[in-house]
């Protein structure tokens, strides 16, 4: 069964009966997304997932990858249909949120996006590519889903929470859960790990705010936690956090291996090699188990000062490495 409404740029679409990985039953989920280029079923379709603090809106003006998506750019909307779902939860253009943080796993979600996609009678993607926390979601919907996907593109990105990401964000909660200004002071903490000392000392390099009187380092943190409370709730601050810690595709398997057995799309993989939060070498060694495998994997790394938020910074080697697949 599906609804369907349109409001602005936002279309809506209710998966019905669903239940998620904890038993937790939903008479209806209600999922927005947008789409862009050409109308469905004319074109290939890309499927775009967002990160922790992205959304739907990808593409066009104010589009937070648009310098990868739109008109004759890397992912071409003159050629392509481009999809990108809201994670439920994740508070864009609404404030109804009627679940506990916890409730939806990253897999949950994956199993949500196929839904909704074989209700819109979509039984094929081109392509599935997300950064982060959308990679995460990517990997599980390769796993899920195994003939929708041809090619599947995580970037910056793992089909598991390590244990340094847990920490991370096991401290993220905390500072969510204890703080005066929980959003603020999580964001500041987490941009440390978004960036690299390096790029750090090259954009600030001990410079004064002279009209605050601290360092631009410090100013730029207080900014950046500042926006931030200004476009998210805290519950929607939980719920992406958590998502990000339940990323394991491996879980409902005896080993990953045997999970891989399950993928069918061609994996073109994307590192950073400054990347201090989901670390080149994971996504090597990642690469190298799907090649013993025998599966179709390619790996390229972006050559970067900026961490791991150089996705959303490099994007003319992002473009230069993901050319063969667009």
């Amino acid at each position: 069964m599906v609804k369907i409404a349109t409001m602005s740029l936002l279309k809506y679409i209710e998966v019905v009966d669903f239940i998620s990985e904890k038993g937790i039953k939903f008479a209806a989920i209600k999922l927005s997304y947008q789409s862009f280029g050409k109308p469905l079923f004319s074109a290939p379709l890309v499927l775009v997932n967002h990160a922790l603090t992205g959304n739907s809106d990808v593409a066009g003006e104010h589009g937070w990858w648009n310098s990868i998506v739109g008109d004759s750019k890397l992912i071409d909307t003159t050629k392509y249909t481009v999809i990108a779902f809201n994670i439920p939860g994740n508070g864009y253009k609404t404030t109804e949120i009627s679940f506990e943080f916890d409730a939806f796993s990253a897999r949950d979600v994956a199993k949500l996006f196929g839904l909704a996609l074989q209700q819109l009678k979509i039984t094929k993607l081109y392509a599935a590519i997300g950064s982060s926390l959308g990679g995460g979601i990517a990997w599980e919907l390769a796993i899920l889903f195994p003939d929708l996907i041809e090619n599947l593109i995580p970037v910056a990105s793992s089909w598991k929470a390590s244990d340094w990401i847990l920490g991370h964000n096991q401290v993220q909660m905390k500072i969510l859960e204890n703080s005066k200004k929980p959003l603020q002071d999580a964001r500041m903490m987490a941009m440390l790990f978004y960036r690299s000392p390096a790029s750090f000392q090259a954009r600030f390099n001990r410079t004064i705010n002279k009209n605050l009187g601290i360092y631009n380092v410090e100013s730029w943190l207080l900014h950046h936690g500042e926006k931030l409370e200004g476009r998210f709730t805290l519950h929607a601050y939980k719920v992406m956090t958590y998502l990000l810690s339940s990323v394991d595709i491996s879980k409902k398997f005896d080993s990953i291996d045997e999970a891989f057995v399950q993928l069918k799309a061609k994996v073109t993989m994307i590192g950073i090699d400054s990347d201090l939060f989901f670390v080149a070498d994971e996504n090597k060694e990642t690469a190298k188990l799907l090649l013993k495998n025998n599966k179709q994997v390619v790996y390229k790394e972006l050559k970067s000062i900026h961490g791991h938020d150089a996705f959303l910074i490099e994007y003319e080697q992002l473009v230069a490495a993901l050319k063969d697949v667009f």
